[in-house]
């Protein structure tokens, strides 16, 4: 999107601000009745409000009455431009179908690349338009957005484009990323390897311009190790940083393929083995956790003290998409990993805002500190914890991006 710079914004009266900033005390930086100032849509001062600077003229205030403010969701991993729905293959997983046989008789992604291709600019914009509306309204300000339900070069860079076209249109930033290997087309099934040569010789070069990452779908009845490998090392050769959907269904090694080649991240990660999870951690792969596939497809959930055992940094996001995980926000991902995967509140804030900012390569998003993006959501309530506590509840008041108020439940 573009940044809307605003002439200045105080907020005041900050019961709890979660920072972030690894120089103040414990995981997520508190400090208690707090103030921050924003000007140029960036953030200028934090800090107790008792201090607060002097010289700040006619700025705008925004005084939350002792509520809890913490840095603006980052969801580092979402399918969210997408036309159709998979209601009734939702229904008949809960009948017993496995994921597995609903691919094979032409459902799961390849339902949504159906109507993905036939919907028109319009129909592809607008429906994707409510559902970030929905995401903004609950906080989130930053979102990885994937192409991967085109599968042919038209299509994967027309989702590409409408991704550009809603971050010029909303007032929050998606960060686009290239998924042509998400699946093998009806089409090119019985030519796997020339799908491949279409993916690196076509596809990658009709979107890299439009994208900053690449993804590769590295799992069992997905793409091998050395398919994925074969794709990401052309991507980079483009200009994408690679990362990755990684053993979620399967140990399939690719979580060792992200170490091997430095991927941004590496996501899912609910069967990678310890050996890989180290190997992630010395190259630095961020670990992205999706607890609403487990939620959708009743699966045992991701072990975030496996990841954190092994050293390696951890992100939470929603893995918004038709199919395995219809979750669009960010405090309700927030609830499952504290209540699902035993994570400690400030533990699952912290993955949800500096986590997913790292996972995308963003080190200004995710944390309130000077410099940083003036990107903040005030809580309806005076503790972070509130948001597993109260899962059910509405929880954030208002929304902040850039210093600009862009969303506020109180007002009216």
């Amino acid at each position: 999107m573009t940044d809307q710079q605003s002439g200045g914004l105080l907020v005041r009266g900050i019961g709890r601000l979660t920072t972030n900033d690894p120089q103040r005390d414990g995981v997520t930086g508190v400090v208690r009745d707090a103030a921050v100032v924003a000007e140029g849509g960036v953030v200028r001062w934090a800090g107790t409000e008792r201090d607060l600077p002097g010289g700040l003229g006619d700025m705008a205030e925004l005084d939350v009455g002792g509520a809890a403010v913490v840095p603006g969701f980052v969801d580092a991993h979402t399918h969210v431009v997408f036309a159709g729905d998979r209601a009734g293959e939702f229904e008949r997983r809960l009948g017993g179908e496995p994921y597995e046989d609903t691919l094979a008789s032409g459902g799961g992604i390849m339902a949504t690349v159906a109507a993905t291709r036939a919907a028109d600019d319009r129909r592809l914009f607008d429906e994707s338009r409510r559902r970030l509306a929905l995401m903004l309204a609950a906080g989130t300000t930053t979102a990885e957005v994937k192409s991967g339900y085109g599968l042919d070069v038209a299509t994967e860079r027309r989702i590409l484009e409408t991704a550009a076209a809603l971050d010029a249109a909303l007032p929050i930033d998606l960060v686009p990323t290239f998924l042509g290997a998400h699946a093998v087309p009806p089409e090119w099934r019985d030519d796997r390897a020339g799908f491949l040569d279409l993916v690196v010789g076509e596809m990658l070069p009709a979107c890299a311009p439009l994208g900053r990452f690449a993804d590769v779908f590295c799992d069992r009845g997905a793409f091998t190790v050395d398919e994925a490998r074969r794709v990401l090392k052309a991507a980079r050769a483009h200009g994408l940083e690679p990362r990755l959907h990684a053993d979620q269904l399967a140990a399939t090694g690719a979580a060792g393929l992200a170490a091997e080649l430095g991927a941004v991240s590496a996501d899912h990660l609910d069967r990678a083995s310890d050996y890989d999870l180290r190997a992630m951690a010395t190259a630095g792969v961020v670990g992205v956790l999706l607890p609403g596939v487990s939620l959708s497809m009743r699966l045992p959930y991701p072990d975030p003290a496996r990841l954190r055992d092994a050293g390696v940094t951890i992100a939470i996001a929603t893995d918004a998409n038709p199919g395995t995980s219809y979750v669009l926000t960010m405090p309700f991902v927030i609830a499952l990993a504290v209540l699902e995967m035993g994570m400690a509140p400030d533990e699952a804030v912290w993955s949800a805002t500096r986590g997913g900012a790292l996972a995308l390569q963003m080190p200004d998003r995710g944390v309130i500190i000077p410099g940083a993006a003036a990107d903040l959501v005030v809580l309806d309530a005076d503790t972070p914890a509130a948001l597993a506590y109260r899962p059910d509840s509405p929880l954030v008041a208002t929304v902040v991006k850039r210093g600009t108020i862009v969303a506020d439940r109180t007002d009216g």
